[in-house]
């Protein structure tokens, strides 16, 4: 399973160079379909019965559970798909990322375009603040509200509670999805970050790999 944005792009230019058999690869963009066509990869149909072992992919903010807010790029609701399909999580992102809580970056919500005023309004009677992303419209044919000012402090919470407004197709709060492991770019090199269940069952592999240290979601 392949995500969308620049750190997926690095990633895909990576697969070019390396050794890497593939038997194909669940999209969640055209972008990056046309990225993996571009080196030989086979973009499969998500709807053809079977699983990815593996979902790759950046998140725009990681908080201190493992929870990522997604949809920087607007793919959010297929991001969300493809890691629904697949059987583990590798989350990419440097240390920037990181925060304690969700929410200093904007909360990306997919909307049909007929539900866009009446979903601003139960945003906005949430506490948050929807903004129209200007001329941009989803390879699923609808507009996106990056929003401010959600309480995020229960991310898990907040994603039901957004996709329960009608008319919002997904949201970019990935509480229920959250990776099963995220690599983090820092000063020492990289940092894998997860659950102690997973940290310890890819030990040696990270470490066979130049991982630098570990750290467990509270």
């Amino acid at each position: 399973g392949v995500g969308t944005g620049s750190t997926v792009d690095f990633f895909i230019d990576a697969l070019a160079t390396h050794e890497v058999t593939l038997r194909g690869a669940f999209s969640s963009s055209v972008a990056s379909s046309n990225r993996l066509t571009s080196i030989g990869v086979e973009v499969l149909d998500a709807n053809c019965g079977e699983r990815a072992a593996l979902y790759v992919d950046g998140a725009d903010e990681v908080d201190r559970t493992g929870a990522l807010t997604k949809g920087g790029g607007g793919a959010l609701t297929r991001e969300k798909i493809v890691a629904a399909l697949s059987d583990a999580f590798l989350c990419l992102v440097d240390e920037s990322k990181v925060v304690n809580q969700l929410g200093e970056f904007p909360t990306p919500i997919e909307v049909l375009p007929m539900a866009q005023a009446h979903v601003s309004q139960q945003l906005k009677n949430l506490g948050g603040q929807p903004r129209l992303r200007e001329g941009f419209t989803t390879d699923n044919g609808n507009v996106i509200l990056d929003v401010l000012g959600l309480d995020l402090r229960d991310p898990v919470g907040m994603e039901v509670r957004l996709n329960n407004i009608p008319g919002v197709v997904e949201n970019g709060i990935f509480g229920q999805h959250k990776p099963t492991l995220t690599l983090v770019g820092c000063g020492c090199g990289v940092e894998a970050r997860g659950s102690d269940e997973m940290l310890t069952a890819y030990a040696d592999l990270l470490l066979n790999n130049g991982v630098c240290c570990t750290t467990s979601f509270g």
